[in-house]
């Protein structure tokens, strides 16, 4: 990924704005530690910093049409470029860069050409020949983006908050989905997708169409030109990109110029339960498998970088965020630049523990909706930051427009988490790749219990934090808490410790708006704490705080009859019916 910052119409064509446009671009450096590029027309400047991932030798930003009246710096990766440069045949194109079709898109169809990118991307073109300029990010929010307004009547763009927040009276996220148009004076929707509506489904489940769309989620992902790897956790999700990665890199451009030989990277404490299966995982696909460990002490004193480049005090995302942030180092230090994850299938299939809990279907679909609809605030902001931060890109496939379109059409009875039928949470996915003739990863790791990241790494680090937070928060200081931070009040001494460190490098009552709050368990959102009774006396986005659901709900005589072999109870084969239906053999 790498950082783009504009500033337009800023009233200030002077060379000391240039310079401090430059200063406040090297603060993004870390994204794009290849190439620094910078464009001034009058009182408008767009500047980047390059992580060169497609045409490193020309693909240098900002990018231009044929006569230099179009700029563009481009935050992103445009998987169908080559079919739109295709239809783009009558213009001529400067360098191999994915991102450079967008400068011709909008020579061609001005304003309305957004949907047609097939990627992730957040971008500020210039049309100089008007001086207007549009700004738009990726429909999910995959790549981060915020926008400002200075008292000069200036609109600031940047990847991070960090490159702005010191310059701006107000600034805000820029909302996933959207276009900022210097025409129409404000933001509107772009994407707007039929799940969006948050209208129940109703299209029967089919398992090869999902399967169908997961794997071309995953293969156009492999476009890159150097080298790369997929991130293990041996959970679901991440073992199934790997799997599928594994069964499609052959043949590909990748394949030819690094090898089919993948690389896969876990991170976790020593023994903990991800490296234990990520390297089951790994040994069973073959991948060339690195595994790093770290301690407790090594994450706690990670903490203060940590939220410097996540730019959030939401505990959830820093407990996360931090053994992605110490691996991604790893991973850079092996010459790695691109990885592949699995960020956002428990959002799209109702995934994370609470959701045993889900009283019906309308309940989960509308959870399913606000989960991804925030994914840009939680998730998206921590794969893609905390890794960004060495300069490392992360792709994440179960973001893909196209799948998530195939995923969320499904109706959601089919989602629904019910033992008496065999079925766990992302029942659907799981029965989608379980494959007996070709399995595309053993049964046990097929229906493995959901773990959350930050606790699949151990349960000793996020216990470790609040051990540290206690003795670094007083009782005293809790006690004044809701008159030092009257938004999103911290309720536990590890939020504090957070929020503290956060509004020393981000005072600015704008930048403590741009984080969620609220109650929440096991990562839900505060509407789906009413699910259980119990919970609004446990709040804790950890997996464990889901009361009855953590390990009690996998005892045997609820494990599907597949993953049941070597057991002494006799296998109970469930096979796909109509929802509700269970056909036993």
């Amino acid at each position: 990924m790498c950082g783009i910052l504009a500033v337009l119409g800023c009233a200030d064509d002077t060379q000391g704005k240039r310079v401090r446009v430059l200063e406040l671009s090297r603060r993004l450096k870390h994204r794009g530690p290849d190439w620094s590029g910078m464009h001034q027309v009058g009182d408008c400047y767009l500047s980047h910093q390059r992580l060169a991932i497609i045409d490193p030798a020309s693909g240098d930003q900002p990018l231009y049409n044929e006569d230099k009246s179009i700029v563009v710096t481009v935050n992103g990766e445009i998987y169908n470029h080559e079919q739109l440069r295709a239809q783009l045949s009558s213009h001529t194109f400067r360098t191999g860069s994915d991102c450079e079709v967008i400068a011709h898109l909008y020579e061609e169809h001005g304003e309305n050409f957004i949907d047609m990118l097939d990627g992730v991307f957040s971008f500020v073109l210039l049309d100089t020949r008007d001086n207007s300029f549009i700004a738009a990010r990726d429909a999910i929010g995959v790549t981060p983006m915020y926008v400002g307004w200075g008292i000069d009547g200036s609109v600031w763009i940047s990847s991070e908050m960090k490159g702005l927040n010191d310059d701006c009276e107000h600034f805000e996220i820029f909302p996933p989905g959207h276009l900022y148009s210097s025409k129409e004076g404000g933001f509107k929707r772009w994407y707007n997708p039929p799940w969006f509506s948050e209208v129940i489904p109703s299209v029967p489940y089919d398992p090869l169409a999902l399967r169908k769309a997961f794997e071309k989620a995953v293969t156009k992902r492999l476009m890159t030109d150097v080298p790369f790897g997929v991130l293990l956790s041996g959970g679901l999700d991440s073992s199934l990109v790997a799997a599928v990665t594994v069964r499609h890199l052959a043949g590909t451009k990748a394949a030819k110029r690094w090898g089919t030989k993948l690389h896969s990277f876990c991170v976790g404490l020593e023994g903990s339960p991800d490296l234990k299966a990520a390297k089951e995982v790994a040994n069973y696909l073959g991948t060339m498998h690195h595994e790093f460990t770290f301690t407790v002490q090594d994450g706690i004193d990670a903490i203060e970088d940590v939220i410097y480049h996540t730019e959030t005090y939401d505990v959830t995302t820093i407990r996360a965020s931090t053994p992605m942030f110490l691996m991604s180092r790893k991973i850079k230090s092996l010459g790695v630049k691109m990885v592949i994850s699995g960020e956002g299938s428990d959002e799209i299939f109702g995934g994370y523990l609470y959701f045993h809990k889900a009283p019906n279907k309308e309940e989960l679909h509308r959870e399913t909706c606000q989960k991804i609809k925030a994914l840009h605030q939680y998730d998206c902001l921590r794969a893609n930051k905390a890794t960004s931060a060495w300069g490392l890109e992360a792709r994440v496939p179960f973001l893909d427009k196209e799948f998530i379109n195939e995923a969320m059409s499904i109706d959601p009875e089919w989602k629904m988490i019910r033992p008496d039928l065999g079925r766990i949470e992302k029942w659907v996915l799981r029965k989608a790749f379980d494959d007996e003739e070709q399995p595309f990863l053993p049964k046990h790791i097929l229906y493995r219990q959901k773990e959350q990241f930050s606790d699949g790494v151990g349960y000793s680090w996020i216990d470790g934090l609040k051990a540290h937070t206690e003795s670094n928060v007083t009782d005293k200081m809790m006690s004044n808490a809701k008159f030092i931070y009257p938004h999103n009040t911290p309720t536990t001494k590890e939020a504090y410790c957070y929020r503290m460190i956060f509004e020393r490098f981000f005072p600015q009552n704008s930048a403590i708006l741009t984080v969620p709050g609220g109650p929440s368990v096991a990562c839900s959102t505060a509407k789906a704490v009413e699910w259980d009774a119990r919970w609004s006396g446990n709040l804790d986005p950890s997996g464990r705080a889901a009361l009855g659901v953590h390990l009690s709900a996998y005892e045997q005589e609820h494990l599907p009859a597949t993953i049941m072999a070597g057991t002494s109870k006799k296998p109970r084969m469930i096979k796909v019916a109509a929802p509700g239906v269970a056909i036993e053999s």
